[in-house]
């Protein structure tokens, strides 16, 4: 008798789980893809679908991120443990069904996009902007064909309705691991413009999160480097390099 699914932890319950299991193993699933078993139990989605991915090397990754999690059994875990598992479970039950959601979504960064918010001074950061930031918006320009407007300070800015249709193009031709991607990239740099440069190979992930983080480090070099600071920008970059990872897995055959 096959055994009943483990349902994965949903990501906005805080706090740790106990570790329940010993082993996790890859296997592949009747009709094509492949799942990863707990003690012989498959893994199921917080909305009950079963986890079947297309990749073999990303079920593989899935597997090892649970063999990790918590260490041994009846250690502790969180969701935060499980980012391959977080990333598949949204694209199998949020994306593919409706793509057009995500890319809705990923649509709202584009008027908050991070490179067209410049800082007004000190004169250090400003240059330090212009250096990082200017050479990504001309490759928006010349590879994309998007000019997006650039302002000074805080006040909110309208990209044109041009460039926002041209976003929401290139968006609806990437594939649902990409949208995937995209959604853990975008939040976490706050920006649009670096995560489509990650995902098409021009960006790797670890430069794009320097770049999205130049306020931040030239900050410290001005006030001093804050522990906590270094620690958020190690955790964003993580997540950027994971995201990368994860896509990269899933189109592998």
């Amino acid at each position: 008798m096959m055994k009943e699914g483990v349902r994965v932890p949903r990501a906005e319950t805080p706090g740790t789980r106990k570790r329940f299991w010993a082993e996790a193993t890859v296997r592949p699933v009747a009709g094509g893809g492949f799942g990863v078993e707990l003690d012989g139990r498959g893994i199921r989605l917080p909305g009950g679908t079963a986890l079947c991915v297309p990749s073999e090397t990303l079920a593989g990754a899935i597997a090892g991120e649970w063999a990790r999690a918590g260490g041994k059994k009846g250690g502790a875990f969180t969701p935060d443990d499980l980012p391959m598992t977080r990333m598949a479970g949204s694209m199998i039950e949020r994306i593919a069904p409706e793509p057009a959601a995500q890319v809705a979504a990923l649509m709202q960064y584009v008027d908050g996009e991070l490179l067209c918010y410049r800082a007004e001074h000190p004169a250090r950061l400003c240059a330090a902007e212009r250096e990082e930031w200017d050479p990504q918006l001309a490759w928006l320009r010349a590879r994309h064909g998007i000019d997006m407007a650039v302002t000074h300070g805080i006040m909110p800015l309208a990209q044109s309705g041009d460039v926002h249709a041209a976003w929401n193009d290139v968006l609806g031709r990437q594939d649902n691991a990409t949208l995937a991607a995209l959604g853990v990239m975008v939040p976490a740099m706050k920006s649009i413009v670096l995560g489509l440069a990650v995902v098409t190979g021009a960006l790797s992930a670890t430069r794009a999160a320097e770049i999205a983080t130049v306020g931040e480090r030239i900050q410290m070099t001005i006030w001093g480097e804050d522990a906590k600071l270094v620690e958020a920008l190690r955790q964003l970059a993580a997540e950027v390099v994971e995201a990368d990872r994860f896509m990269h897995l899933c189109q592998a055959q």
